[in-house]
Formats: structure tokens, C-alpha cells, sequence
């Protein structure tokens, strides 16, 4: 199916370069541009575009006002963001993904326009791939989990939490919500998450006890210069502290830890002391920081004591790493696909029958605090 799209962006030179790079893409079709957030906003309910590529930064009515204006009016249509790397628009940035925002790509800064075309091709196929992927979703969840199930060899059976407990998920080792086994320890949390992530650890973390009792770790796939400031307006909405992580940091229980963007993040235990280790290692599956690096590092400091939760996300990064966290016997949540932006990274952790509960959003910081707290009495 064809994708309506329309270009956002005060700059002409980047309007073009972004149409440019569309024609590369199949199956996309240009229907309009725009040079500001007004004219955009009087053009979109005559064009009716599937998706933006919206500028941040416009002087009349910047980008995340106009998403708040295209929520507020129900216009229907979702947004890829186009970033210039300042604080300023790094700030703007994360609220517009918090506000809505399918997703967001880094502007170029290079003086090369060739070199500026090849990063923008590469990036927004990669978007509007993750954004085709995200509109496959219609379907009911139902529907989704049920074609999984009959794909996997074992017929034992994932809990959905009550209000979905019709749907059927193959898992290695289901946990029954009514089930009298005493629970492993849980001495952390890990989250992993990519596409659609913000909205996602919006909904989770501020929901999160003050008093949880362990440190709670995130991986969210984001470059450099953008989590800092994520990690700050999460913790502005939360009971527990959030912030971004930074090498030799010490761990404390009742703190969660962002992953820096464009770093992986790892756990070293001394003598029961948890220190957080950032690396600038290869990228995995193309991430960094990458879910999987995070996994299998706490797996090795926490002795598999972890209780890992896999939400929205494009791929496969975590797959692993909570393949690694099971055999230890640690625990794991997965997205149910009904809220994911994008049914790529639970999805798999499912398919490969590594989760424990499959989870609507809306209840993953419940089960986390109940299965923490649960470990906590049994121990």
C-alpha cells in the first residue's frame, strides 16, 4: 500500500533533500510540503497524508505544537520528527515523541550534500519501514497472539492479565497469576524497548512505587544527546528518580538508570557493590545501546536474579539476553501487541517462547511491582 506523506520543514534546502530521499523509498508518494506548522496545518484535513516528516524547529508553530494542535483537532495523522542536535531541540524532541510522535531522525550536520542525502536515505527508510510495520497492527490482538501460538510446538500456556486471559501464548515456563510457587529473588529490573519507547516508559515507570526495592534499569535504542533529556521529563512525572546513566555511576535500589544514548550500559558487581559500565563496543542487531549487551551483563552480576519487561520495539535486540535471563532463572514481561507502536521486539521474545506473561501496557507496572514485591516476601 502506497504512503501518503507530507514534508514539513521551514529550510527549502531540506524539504528537497527529504523528497530527494523519498523517491528512493518504495511506495511512498509525496502528496504535498510545507514551510511552516500553520500552512501545514491548513493543508492536512485537504491532503489527508498518512505521515509528516515534521521539522522541530519552525518559528511560527514548531513541530511539537503542531502535533499538539493535530491530537487536539483528531486529525489523524502521525509524524517522523526531524532533529537538529541542540539542547533545544533535543528537548523538544522528546517531548513531541512524549506528546506522539511516531518517531525521530537526527538532521544531518554535514556541509556534504551527498553525504547528508546517503544518512537521510538510510534513516528514513529505516523509520518508514518501523512506520509500515506499525500500521500492520490493525488486526486484533486476538488474532496476533493466536497465529503464534499455533505456531510454536508447545501447547502450555502464557498468563494475559484478566482482561485478556482468552489469549493464548506458547511459553517454556508459565508463571499462573494464581500459581503457589514460591517466586525467584528479584534484585533488579531490566526494560528494553525501541520504537514507540518514551510513550511506552511513560506509561510504565510513573506508575512505578517509590519503594520498589531494587534499581531499575532501561535500554531505549536512542543516538546521543537525546536520552538525558527523556530521562529528565520521565522523572518529573515519577516517584522514582530517573537518570541518565554515566560510567562508574553506583547502583542504588529505588533509582532507575537510562541507558546513554549512542553507549551501551553495563552492571560490574564488587563485593555486593553494582556499578554501571558504559561502553562504546560495536553496535548489536545495529543498536547501541542494545538491549541484549544490558541482559547479559546484569544476568552476570545479578547471578539471573532479574525480572526483565520487553515493550514496543522494531526487531529482534533482547531476544537473547532474556533467553540468558530464563536459564538463570530470572523472569520476563512481554508487550501484549495490542498497545506496541511497533509488535517487532515482544514479539520475538514470545515467538521464541522466553515470556513468562504477555502484558497489556497499561498493567506492566503492576505486574513489575507485584512480582518485585512477591520475590521480596518469599525471600
Amino acid at each position: 500500500m502506497t504512503l501518503k506523506v507530507m514534508i514539513v520543514d521551514d529550510s527549502a534546502l531540506y524539504r528537497q533533500m527529504v523528497k530527494n530521499t523519498l523517491r528512493n523509498v518504495p511506495d511512498i508518494q509525496v502528496i504535498g510540503l510545507a514551510s511552516t506548522g500553520l500552512e501545514a496545518l491548513a493543508k492536512i484535513p485537504e491532503l489527508r497524508p498518512d505521515l509528516l516528516t515534521l521539522d522541530v524547529q519552525m518559528p511560527d508553530m514548531n513541530g511539537l505544537e503542531l502535533l499538539r494542535e493535530i491530537k487536539k483537532r483528531r486529525l489523524g495523522v502521525k509524524a517522523i520528527m526531524l532533529s537538529s542536535l541542540t539542547a533545544q531541540g533535543a528537548q523538544v524532541t522528546t517531548d513531541a515523541l512524549l506528546a506522539g510522535a511516531f518517531d525521530f531522525i537526527q538532521k544531518p550536520n554535514s556541509n556534504d550534500a551527498e553525504t547528508n542525502r546517503k544518512l537521510l536515505d538510510e534513516l528514513l527508510s529505516e523509520k518508514i519501514k518501523a512506520f509500515r510495520e506499525s500500521r500492520s497492527l490493525t488486526m486484533p490482538a486476538r488474532r496476533a497472539i493466536d497465529a503464534i501460538s499455533r505456531s510454536t510446538e508447545s501447547k502450555s500456556k502464557v498468563d494475559v492479565e484478566h482482561s485478556l486471559t482468552d489469549a493464548a501464548v506458547a511459553s517454556v515456563k508459565p508463571i499462573p497469576a494464581t500459581s503457589s510457587a514460591k517466586p525467584s529473588r528479584i534484585d533488579a529490573v531490566i526494560i528494553g524497548t525501541s520504537t514507540g519507547g518514551p510513550l511506552a516508559l511513560r506509561e510504565v515507570i510513573p506508575k512505578l512505587p517509590g519503594t520498589l526495592g531494587v534499581p531499575v534499569f532501561v535500554v531505549q535504542h536512542m543516538p546521543p544527546g537525546y536520552t538525558k533529556s527523556l530521562a529528565a521529563r520521565i522523572g518529573e512525572m515519577s516517584s522514582l528518580p530517573v537518570q541518565e546513566a554515566a560510567n562508574n555511576m553506583v547502583v542504588e535500589p529505588n533509582q532507575v538508570y537510562m541507558a546513554p544514548g549512542g553507549l551501551h550500559m553495563g552492571i560490574e558487581s564488587q563485593r555486593g557493590r553494582f556499578t554501571i559500565i558504559t561502553s562504546d563496543l560495536p553496535p548489536e542487531h545495529n543498536c547501541r545501546p542494545a538491549v541484549n549487551y544490558t541482559l547479559r551483563s546484569a544476568v552476570q552480576a545479578y547471578s539471573g536474579h532479574l525480572l526483565v519487561a520487553i515493550l514496543t520495539g522494531m526487531g529482534r535486540d533482547g531476544t537473547e539476553g532474556c533467553r540468558l535471563v530464563r536459564q538463570h532463572g530470572g523472569s520476563v514481561l512481554a508487550q501484549h501487541p495490542e498497545g506496541c507502536v511497533v509488535y517487532g521486539m515482544p514479539k520475538a521474545v514470545v515467538e521464541e517462547q522466553l515470556a513468562n506473561r504477555v502484558v497489556p501496557l497499561e498493567k506492566m507496572a503492576t505486574w513489575i511491582a507485584r512480582m518485585v514485591e512477591a520475590s521480596r516476601t518469599a525471600s
